[in-house]
């Protein structure tokens, strides 16, 4: 009976190449879910935390609400928006979502 016993403990001590080949997809599938997904969403966030910093009094914005205007006070985190005349509105600055090219607010 020991004779059996032994060789059970010793196959389970071999690593068969199987339990590796098993993690090649999930580790495949890690590497495209990066690609494709996370790293293109860490460089738009990037490029509107730089948009944003840049914005100044006078700019043509849009924000998020797809409300559009012209910065007339900008503050640390709150900007104010003209979208009529005299009509002022108040956003955070996070809320732009695009500066447009200057004399577009006159076309429209």
């Amino acid at each position: 009976m020991s004779f059996f016993i032994s060789d059970a403990f010793a196959e389970g001590a071999i690593a068969s190449p199987d339990a590796l080949t098993g993690l090649l997809p999930l580790v495949l599938f890690g590497v495209v879910l990066y690609f494709l997904m996370i790293r293109p969403q860490v460089k738009r966030q990037k490029e509107h935390k730089k948009m944003v910093e840049t914005l100044g009094k006078g700019d043509e914005v849009a924000t998020a609400g797809g409300i559009v205007g012209k910065i007339t006070q900008m503050g640390d985190n709150f900007i104010t928006v003209e979208i009529a005349e005299g009509v002022e509105v108040k956003f955070r600055r996070a809320a732009v979502e695009s500066v447009m090219p200057k004399g577009s607010l006159k076309g429209m």
